[in-house]
């Protein structure tokens, strides 16, 4: 039977759909003008750069000389060079480091809390695998979804990054559980996909806009035969 299932965090528990919004907001009272839009491009644009440049043998987070801070420094500098702007100052990363790590920046997916209710009910024990820094476990309690898990294992602690077979093999092992025992679900086929499935678990890939094996987390819940069925079809 299946007797775990693990879940993605950002994108598959919580999004931040005011991110642009947030990034421009704190920047103008630091005196530096962008707009939600561009702040939105920008982003993305800098975290795909900086993404090229990541030892995939270790967490991001951790590994960087300065620490998950001053990863997020780092990346405000070079969007900063984006920008065509001088860079922000020290004051400005952390303001921006401190909003992103309250509940108010962030939200929940509808389908969350009772997918997660209904598991539980069922004798499924419950864990969250992110490649997330040390802000995870204290964001996840301000949403009321700490709780709700028995494991939250996220890259910047055990020292690996999804899809690293490191952060899975930690996971199982704190929920004491075979692979073959339990089912990860995240909104990317690389990492979460790939990676779970690399190490013998179940996966699924969840794309609420379609284009995935589910497109809500209620698809989830009957742990039972029904959701024995989705893991094994989507090995």
């Amino acid at each position: 039977m299946l007797k775990a299932v693990t879940f993605d965090a950002t994108g598959t528990l919580f999004h931040c759909p005011r991110l642009g919004g947030i990034y421009s907001e704190v920047l103008a009272r630091h005196g530096i003008e962008v707009s939600p839009r561009q702040a939105d491009e920008l982003i993305r644009e800098v975290w795909v750069e900086l993404d090229c440049a990541v030892d995939r043998n270790v967490d991001r987070f951790s590994a960087h000389p300065g620490g998950p801070s001053g990863f997020w420094r780092r990346f405000l500098e070079r969007f900063c060079e984006r920008l065509g702007v001088a860079p922000a100052s020290r004051f400005t990363a952390a303001e921006l480091y401190d909003r992103f790590s309250r509940a108010e920046a962030w939200d929940l997916f509808e389908d969350v809390p009772s997918a997660l209710e209904s598991l539980s009910a069922d004798g499924i024990a419950l864990a969250v695998v992110a490649n997330w820094d040390p802000r995870l476990p204290g964001l996840l309690q301000a949403l009321g979804l700490a709780g709700a898990f028995d494991q939250i294992v996220y890259s910047a602690e055990v020292g690996f990054e999804k899809p690293h077979p490191g952060i899975f093999e930690s996971a199982l092992a704190r929920l004491g559980v075979e692979p073959e025992e339990a089912l990860h679900v995240g909104d990317s086929r690389r990492r979460d996909i790939e990676g779970a499935q690399a190490v013998g678990m179940h996966a699924v890939l969840l794309r609420r806009g379609g284009g995935g094996e589910i497109r809500s987390l209620v698809e989830l819940q009957g742990a039972g035969e029904r959701l024995w069925h989705v893991a094994g079809g989507a090995r």
